[in-house]
């Protein structure tokens, strides 16, 4: 699941949101659900009683709700009971609330925010931006990562045309074109980073930032003229695109004296998030 860990908030309680990019579609913590429903001490046991009340809504539980990984009140990410629209929709018809209304005219006006943001994708740069900048990214390190979000973009919709539509494929011509640039897996790239959940290009310097652009936008170009057929052809020129980034590397540091890929996460020297009403954490890997 590529997901967007979120914190939204509802009449001031926090409700946790995970945008999965694959499947276009939010899914919502059951838990914060109905809490803000029921203000109930003990969500757990009113979530069992509900279940036991409602046969039709316990027998489909399973296919309504699926474990999502999110952020726990102690700031660890943790597997928990998650919803869609549809599915938080039908738990709340088995919950006698007065704020069963104003609960889903928001889940609506969310639903309809990313529509308006899949038609306009300047709405969906803009939120980003934005939530950079609350994080404590600065403006320039923003606009490297914008472009480098540009850029993936049009790589992956390359990689589309050309056949190529499983995940783990993406993550395999991912592998190949940063192995070529940078030395490293994607996977060795952040532990070199020493990192875990965190998003690998949210950590990235701007000078590693623009070399996987540069190798990104490479691939791109030569996967348009060569027209590849195959996964093994797709292969190749991600190899080929990554190639060219890494000469970009090795005169840079040849002229510096030093490596230019930095064991530097951005925790490093980002000030701390500040709670001002929403907490929004950096997607997975795309």
């Amino acid at each position: 699941m590529n997901e967007n860990f979120a914190i939204q908030l509802f009449e001031g309680k926090k409700v946790r949101i995970v945008w999965d990019a694959e499947q276009e579609k939010y899914y919502f913590s059951v838990a914060d659900i109905v809490q803000v429903l029921t203000d109930s001490a003990d969500v757990k046991q009113y979530i069992k009683r509900m279940r036991a009340r409602d046969s039709e809504l316990n027998s489909k539980w399973g296919t309504i709700c699926t474990p999502v990984e999110m952020l726990a009140p102690d700031g660890k990410r943790r597997k928990t009971q998650a919803a869609d629209l549809e599915g938080i929709f039908r738990i709340i018809q088995a919950i006698p609330s007065k704020k069963a209304e104003p609960v889903k005219q928001w889940l609506a006006e969310l639903g309809s925010m990313r529509v308006d943001q899949m038609i306009d994708p300047e709405l969906t740069f803009q939120m980003a931006v934005e939530d950079y900048r609350r994080q404590g990214y600065s403006d320039r390190w923003i606009n490297e990562r914008m472009r480098s979000i540009e850029m993936r973009k049009e790589l992956t919709d390359e990689w589309h045309r050309s056949g190529i539509h499983e995940p783990k494929d993406f993550a395999i011509l991912t592998n190949v074109l940063t192995k070529a640039w940078s030395g490293m897996t994607t996977g060795e790239y952040k532990r070199y980073k020493g990192l875990t959940k965190q998003n690998l290009r949210d950590n990235m310097t701007n000078v590693e930032l623009a070399l996987n652009t540069l190798a990104e936008v490479a691939a791109t170009e030569y996967s348009r003229q060569s027209n590849p057929q195959s996964m093994a052809e797709s292969r190749r020129i991600a190899k080929e695109g990554g190639e060219v980034a890494r000469e970009a590397r090795e005169t840079m540091e040849r002229r510096l004296g030093r490596s230019v890929v930095s064991s530097e996460r951005a925790s490093d020297y980002i000030r701390p998030i500040e709670d001002k009403g929403q907490n929004t954490l950096p997607k997975e890997d795309e």
